[in-house]
């Protein structure tokens, strides 16, 4: 089929490399324009770009979709379908009109819940046992399109956000190949999403990295987790030097009955960076310290900040 790609980040380049591998005309890929990146402030081609070069493809980064310019070139594609992962524009119904087939988006969540920006990093933060990707036609609505096809991935205990994105990432590729086939047929399927269970994925803000040492430990970890590797859940503490940030990628929940001492939450509970909270305890397994460069384990992270249990770290 003649397909026009739109994708951005390193999660929809695997979908991108599927689709030529299955012999698809690719006629042309959409993404994101070039961004600054790196000490230098070089403009970086996004990974999407950067993949749609070494398989010789033609690219188009266009700041807005909703131009009668950007409509036209969209329609000069002739496209048989429109496959989107994660392109980071919004594409009006002039667009999504367009393609013989309709437009199919590669979403990483069981629809209906975690429609939106972020739903790789909500599932992990809420503490969902199951995600998944799913093939939807798009309209006008924010992942409101029907489905027609899930491939179901389990969310094993202390999975973080970057761990889950890896995992969705080539379920998500060989689905879409999947669905390709029978949409050229039309013979593919699609179900109206249910009205009930509907959650939605707001983008991450800044203010929610900031780990409350208040919450429960399990609320705690989640968040850690989600937030892994990026943009990072954070807490500050001086260390003998002033306030520094710390950055925490990997967390775990523990009962209060499984560790040794006890105190206010915030509080070094013993040599293997476990912190009291609200309820419970989390136990800091991976951190990365401001300005320090490489990740260390928590045993690592308690011996060079000369850290003893008792210290507060809030």
């Amino acid at each position: 089929m003649r397909v026009v790609f739109m994708g951005t980040p390193d999660f929809a380049v695997p979908t991108l490399a599927r689709l030529a591998a299955d012999g698809h005309s690719i006629v042309a890929v959409y993404t994101r324009a070039p961004a600054k990146a790196g000490r230098g402030m070089a403009l970086k081609p996004s990974p999407v770009q950067a993949m749609a070069e070494r398989l010789d493809l033609p690219v188009l980064t266009p700041a807005s979709l909703k131009t009668p310019e950007a409509s036209a070139t969209f329609a000069s594609h002739d496209a048989d379908v429109a496959v989107v992962v994660a392109y980071g524009l919004l594409l009006p119904q002039a667009l999504l009109d367009q393609p013989r087939h309709g437009c199919l988006n590669l979403h990483g969540s069981l629809l209906p819940r975690w429609r939106g920006a972020a739903p790789i990093q909500r599932a992990i933060m809420a503490g969902d046992a199951m995600s998944g990707v799913g093939i939807m036609r798009m309209e006008a609505g924010l992942d409101t399109g029907p489905v027609a096809m899930e491939a179901h991935c389990p969310i094993t205990p202390g999975m973080t956000a970057g761990q889950l994105h890896d995992a969705l990432m080539p379920l998500g590729a060989d689905l879409m190949g999947q669905a390709l086939q029978p949409l050229e047929r039309g013979a593919l399927t699609f179900t109206p999403q249910s009205e009930s269970g509907v959650v939605y994925a707001h983008k991450i803000t800044n203010d929610e990295a900031r780990i409350d040492w208040t919450r429960p430990a399990r609320e705690i970890a989640n968040l850690i987790n989600g937030l892994s590797p990026f943009p990072g859940a954070f807490f500050e503490a001086d260390f003998g030097k002033g306030l520094e940030r710390v950055k925490v990628l990997s967390a775990e929940a523990v009962s209060a009955a499984a560790v040794s001492g006890s105190g206010a939450p915030g509080t070094l509970l013993d040599l293997e960076a476990t912190i009291a909270c609200g309820d419970g305890a989390v136990r800091l397994r991976a951190l990365r310290r401001a300005g320090k460069g490489g990740v260390s384990t928590g045993a690592e992270f308690v011996r060079g900040t000369h850290a003893t249990p008792g210290t507060a770290l809030a």
